[in-house]
Formats: structure tokens, C-alpha cells, sequence
């Protein structure tokens, strides 16, 4: 069976979490995905956009975010790290830098979903002085994921992100 493109699976993911974070309780701020966000950049590293005039600012774009009640954009344009409730990414190489780069900014939940190994790990507690996670619990996809989200708990299905190989469709007359 062939596998699953990792654009799609990417896209599923997004998709399905972005709809099941619009249904949550109402009160909370925006979900965007792939919007331009500045977050504090590594000391002394480079920032991964060129043309920013500020070398102490790294600009991400994360699969989604969920940005808090009445986040305001700062003078660059951008929201930054502390308009940031929660980051969800699709994991992919090289996803380490940014899940540093979210912590150095404060942001209380970095969520990485792994369709490969249909996991999903919730880091919380940040130590933005070290870069750091201090927190990580891993749920098997099928097991709902439940987000400390602003004070309130969001919680998001994971039987419905996709896997690279999926089930193969039923064949009529089998059921």
C-alpha cells in the first residue's frame, strides 16, 4: 500500500485540529495556520529570515496557533511569543530549533503530532531562559487529547488524525 504524502497528512492534522479547536467554548482568541510569528531568536544564532532588521527575533510560522484573547500584532506586523496560548506542529526534520525557539518565547503548550508513529507529545512548562521544555507526556493517536488552554481544558480527538498508511477502503459487500 502506498504511503500517505506528508503535505496531506500535514493538512489532515491541521485541518481536523483546527475545526475541533473552533467548537471548543467560546471566549478564547484566534487559531491561525502558517501565519508569520516572531519569537525571541537562539543567543548569538542567526534568525531564519534574512531581511529582519532585528537579530534577536526569529520569525516561525507554526502549523497552527492558537493565539490568546485579544492578541494585538506588535510593530512588525506579526503577533509575538506572548500573544501565544498553544503551538500545534506536524513533526518534520528539523522541528527542534522551533520547539526551542517556542519555549525561549514563553508559549505554555508546544503540541508535536507524529503521524508516523501516531503520537502526539505535549510539552508544557516552559524554561525560557534554558530553551527548554520542562514537561512532555507522549498519547498514543485514539487516546483525546485534553490542552490546558487559558484557563480553560480544550480537547482534541486524535482517532481522527491521519497515518501514513491508512485503512484500506472497504470492499462493497464485505461488512
Amino acid at each position: 500500500m502506498p504511503e500517505v504524502p506528508y503535505d496531506e497528512l500535514r493538512w489532515g492534522v491541521v485541518l481536523s485540529a483546527a475545526g475541533q479547536l473552533g467548537e471548543q467554548p467560546a471566549g478564547h482568541g484566534r487559531v491561525l495556520s502558517g501565519v508569520a510569528l516572531d519569537f525571541p531568536a537562539a543567543p548569538g544564532g542567526p534568525t531564519p529570515e534574512p531581511t529582519a532588521p532585528a537579530p534577536d527575533v526569529a520569525v516561525l510560522a507554526p502549523d497552527l496557533t492558537v493565539l490568546a484573547a485579544g492578541a494585538v500584532r506588535g510593530v512588525r506586523g506579526r503577533f509575538g511569543a506572548a500573544a501565544v496560548e498553544a503551538v500545534l506542529e506536524v513533526a518534520r526534520p528539523g522541528l527542534a530549533e522551533a520547539g526551542r525557539a517556542y519555549a525561549r518565547g514563553g508559549v505554555p503548550l508546544y503540541v508535536v503530532v507524529d503521524p508516523a508513529a501516531a503520537v502526539c507529545t505535549v510539552h508544557t512548562a516552559p524554561a525560557p531562559a534554558a530553551g527548554v521544555y520542562r514537561e512532555a507526556e507522549r498519547v498514543p493517536f485514539g487516546n483525546d487529547l485534553f490542552l490546558p488552554l487559558g484557563g480553560r481544558t480544550v480537547v482534541l480527538r486524535t482517532d481522527v488524525f491521519p497515518t501514513p498508511f491508512p485503512a484500506p477502503f472497504p470492499t462493497p459487500g464485505t461488512d
